[in-house]
């Protein structure tokens, strides 16, 4: 069995043991369990009084105190494994993307290859993000989910717990632009480490054989990078149950059924946009877009159960090259995917807005919608492929539409398993753009790289 196939298997694996797991602590220490609807345990005078942990809790696991310290405490050392996984993925994201987004860019050789690469792979990004904004608004209208969720609304001045993020074209600017590499590299800001690294590219191959040095260095701590993500792989199954396991044991099965409406009908929307992506994928690449498909399955399914599709970025990187991209157009396009062409996370802004305000009887005109559109194209960019990174952005939104901000409680007992979906459809959003790019720069190659198989 190939590595990469067996890496899958013990993901899945490891994602049908944690929901055991998670289901059997569950049902073991939550005091009220199978005792009724998840709907019915919901305490009313809670929300009314604007009790907004009383809310989330009575959702999940009843009343019962003690099983819910028990509870509590298991999901905080299990996700241990999920905490320690993500945190070395992020500790290999900054220098991944600098090397491999410098190397490409010094190697595509001046600065006009450079800009017309940029314009094609923006073009894709705004048309891709439009769709997905658009397709989200056009279903959720057709669904009308927050009028068909029988729960009682949060009081409408509690509070979501969730800072809203800055709305000023001046605070967008200043998140684009570091005002220090080092710190970017910190804070693992993904869109000022692109733009540092697409200026000392340019430098880079504009000194002519002075920069050559420089280029096989970074050339050489790009491939060492992807060494070490091969190692952080491994520890994928152990974050994958950890991650299932906290989950499952906090909300239960039972909240599947409350919100298994709401939930089908989102991931319904996301297929929609899968199936979008890979038709206009089929015009473009032909039959081989199902081979794309086929190889970026592991970060998809690593992706889908850590909620992150920041993890899953650097086994795509190294699945795209498999397919036959050239490794200069990954290394730009892909790492600008990841803060200008989140799909799955474009399409939840317009969903999650709109059914709050149905959950609040609020009727928002087409032009509010269309503004609403608009707003959400400039303002989620450079958004962190890291949960629960949407509901900054959609925190903002509902407060400049004038929408309860303490409409976001509904969503955040099952944000997480939402955020799987996004987040796959996140990593398929990004590989077929850098895979079409490659096909439009006529850098695709005919036939995936042969790889050797292991026994």
């Amino acid at each position: 069995m190939k590595r990469s196939n067996r890496l899958t298997l013990f993901i899945f694996i490891a994602m049908v043991l944690g929901i055991l797991t998670g289901y059997i602590v569950n049902v073991s220490y939550a005091e009220t369990y199978g005792g009724g609807n998840a709907a019915q345990q919901v305490s009313a005078d809670n929300i009314a009084l604007g009790n907004t942990a009383g809310y989330i809790i009575g959702l999940s696991t009843g009343k019962g105190t003690n099983g819910e310290a028990t509870i509590r405490k298991f999901a905080d050392n299990i996700s241990i494994l999920t905490d320690i996984f993500l945190r070395l993925v992020k500790m290999i994201i900054a220098p991944l993307v600098f090397s491999t987004l410098v190397v490409g860019v010094a190697k595509l050789g001046d600065i006009k290859a450079v800009g017309r690469i940029g314009g094609k792979t923006m073009l894709w990004f705004i048309s891709a993000t439009f769709v997905s904004l658009f397709l989200g608004l056009v279903l959720v209208n057709i669904l009308q989910p927050g009028h068909s969720l029988n729960l009682p609304v949060p009081d409408s001045h509690a509070s979501s717990g969730v800072a809203a993020a800055s709305m000023t074209l001046k605070g967008f600017f200043q998140h684009v632009f570091p005002d220090s590499v080092v710190n970017a590299m910190a804070h693992n800001e993904i869109l000022q480490i692109v733009v540092f690294a697409l200026f000392f590219g340019v430098a880079t191959a504009a000194v002519g054989e002075i920069g050559t040095v420089v280029v096989k260095f970074m050339d050489s701590v790009a491939h060492i990078m992807l060494k070490v993500t091969s190692y952080v792989m491994n520890f994928a199954p152990f974050a994958v149950f950890g991650a299932m396991a906290a989950i499952i044991s906090q909300k239960g099965l039972t909240i599947l059924l409350t919100y298994g409406k709401f939930i089908g009908q989102f991931y319904l929307g996301l297929a929609a946009l899968w199936i979008v992506l890979a038709f206009v994928g089929f015009i473009i690449l032909g039959k081989r877009v199902f081979t794309l498909l086929g190889l970026v399955k592991d970060p998809l399914l690593l992706a889908f159960s850590t909620a992150s599709s920041e993890a899953a970025y650097p086994r795509t990187m190294e699945e795209l090259e498999k397919f036959g991209c050239d490794n200069r157009i990954v290394s730009f396009v892909l790492p600008l995917g990841y803060s200008f062409n989140l799909d799955g996370s474009m399409m939840y802004m317009t969903f999650a807005s709109l059914f709050i305000a149905q959950a609040y009887g609020m009727h928002l005109g087409i032009e509010q919608q269309i503004s609403m559109l608009l707003v959400l194209m400039i303002t989620s960019k450079g958004i962190a492929g890291v949960p629960r990174a949407s509901l900054v952005v959609i925190a903002g939104t509902l407060s400049m539409f004038d929408i309860p901000e303490a409409g976001l409680l509904l969503l955040l007992g099952v944000d997480h398993l939402l955020d799987m979906g996004r987040s796959a459809t996140n990593v398929i959003g990004n590989a077929m753009a850098t895979a079409i790019v490659s096909k439009w720069e006529n850098s695709l190659a005919a036939a995936p790289v042969p790889q050797l198989k292991e026994v």
